[in-house]
């Protein structure tokens, strides 16, 4: 494959580009606080499995269920994240499954930098470059994983083609995220509130529709498409975050008395994000599987 280091922002405005570009530049260090393993979503709480007091134990719960969904081959799979972060979805599913190569994709230099650093060891390599102008051939991976970045480009059908372009035939994409149940217009005023602050601090487009993310799925070529609602299973993950923020903010100020405004933003984002779920008639979270 041929890889060029060039940001493309096909699909992003420029100014959302730049704007998570500086966000997560500035505020993916952050996400330690969030997760010793840099998984930089919301998680998955599995009766006997997960531990309600351990965040990372829901959080990988999460890319475990997310795996299971792609079924990739136990032998020479290849799987591209998209919107990968840090990269920690990436290392555990190297970790978990022999014989696997990924390759991710990110806009934030210090995300290339300190993921690469992290994936040393593993067959996995990030990559400098918009999720929806990759320059990976056609027809190249066995499954693709979109956790909570799809929502940067507002689920758009620009991010269906190119994960469907990249996808060998019967390769598995499975993207988990929040979606509106209801159009922006018809939220009452306290989830249009949330909604609409949620976007501007987490530098999102929007969030898409599930309804019509789903026909965009089946236009673009996807086959199979099976949609889950788990928001009850990330539920507890999210009753997290007044913790966590509160934690971090007694740590930041006690260290050095100051908030980066990258900080601010997120730690307000990740306010909106549970003010959001609490409105679950208008919010909320999918996996979405569906096959080339």
């Amino acid at each position: 494959m041929s890889h060029t280091l060039s940001v493309q922002t096909k699909g992003l405005s420029s100014k959302n580009t730049l704007d998570i570009i500086d966000f997560y530049n500035e505020a993916t260090e952050d996400y330690a606080f969030w997760s010793k393993d840099f998984n930089m979503h919301f998680g998955y709480f599995a009766p006997w499995k997960t531990n309600l007091f351990k965040r990372d134990s829901m959080l990988n719960e999460m890319n475990r269920q997310v795996l299971n969904r792609l079924q990739l081959p136990l032998k020479k799979g290849l799987l591209a994240d998209l919107g990968c972060g840090m990269g920690g979805t990436m290392k555990y599913a190297l970790t978990q499954i022999q014989g696997l190569s990924a390759f991710g994709v990110t806009l934030s230099a210090f995300q290339l930098k300190e993921g690469n650093k992290r994936l040393t060891d593993e067959k996995g390599t990030i990559l400098l470059e918009n999720f929806n102008h990759t320059s990976f051939c056609s027809d190249s991976f066995d499954g693709a994983v979109a956790i909570e970045s799809f929502c940067h480009s507002g689920h758009s059908k620009e991010s269906f083609k190119e994960a469907h372009r990249i996808l060998k035939p019967g390769g598995s994409l499975v993207i988990a995220d929040a979606f509106l149940k209801k159009d922006p217009d018809s939220l009452c005023y306290g989830g249009k509130l949330s909604y609409e602050k949620l976007c501007a601090h987490w530098s999102l487009e929007q969030l898409g529709h599930i309804t019509s993310v789903v026909e965009d799925l089946k236009e673009v070529g996807f086959s199979k498409v099976v949609v889950e609602d788990i928001s009850f299973r990330v539920a507890p993950s999210v009753l997290h975050v007044p913790f966590a923020i509160t934690g971090f903010l007694l740590k930041k100020l006690f260290n050095s008395g100051t908030l980066k405004k990258e900080s601010l933003h997120n730690l307000k984002g990740s306010f909106y994000a549970l003010l959001s779920g609490l409105h679950m008639q208008s919010f909320g979270y999918y996996l979405i599987s569906c096959k080339k």
